[in-house]
């Protein structure tokens, strides 16, 4: 009856050692394999930066991020604008200040100026910001570390031309 008493107390103890074991040393589960990459450099700083100051991180272009932008007025006079991305996620607020690849935000420019930090790919731009006349809205791709997503010492990024009339 004693070994009867063990096997069951043996078993639960391996049971307990197998299930925090892994979780325990972070050696091949899902979270060890999340901080590898988090930590892990991303590209290559360049000493090239935009209009604010911001570095540009150089990377592969195979496997570098893509933006698209399409510029619409509304029917309040406002602008609604559309980003396609591919090799790209959009970070949530709050997010770490780490540059993790393809993952990060989108600046929103006019005429070259910082004018929104996207994290979704839809925004509606404020008539107010757009003056009458033709203007550039450029959207360009940001790491979380507030660098900016290059290939070929240029910035990933995407522009459209649009006219406000009176």
């Amino acid at each position: 009856m004693l070994s009867w008493r063990r096997g069951p107390l043996a078993a639960l103890a391996v049971c307990a050692l197998l299930f925090a074991g892994p979780a325990g040393c972070g050696s091949n589960g899902a979270h060890g394999d999340a901080e590898r990459e988090s930590s892990a450099p991303v590209g290559k700083l360049l000493d090239h930066t935009d209009e604010e100051g911001r570095r540009y991180r150089e990377v592969d272009e195979k496997s570098a991020p893509e933006v698209g932008v399409e510029v619409q007025p509304d029917a309040d006079g406002n602008w609604d604008v559309r980003l396609t991305v591919r090799r790209f996620r959009f970070s949530p607020a709050g997010t770490g200040a780490r540059a993790t690849a393809g993952r990060g935000l989108a600046h929103l420019l006019v005429d070259g100026r910082l004018v929104a930090r996207l994290r979704t790919p839809a925004y509606r731009l404020p008539a107010h910001l757009i003056p009458h006349g033709t203007h550039q809205i450029t959207a360009r791709l940001c790491a979380d570390d507030d660098t900016v997503w290059a290939v070929s010492g240029k910035p990933v990024q995407s522009t459209a031309d649009i006219t406000a009339s009176p």
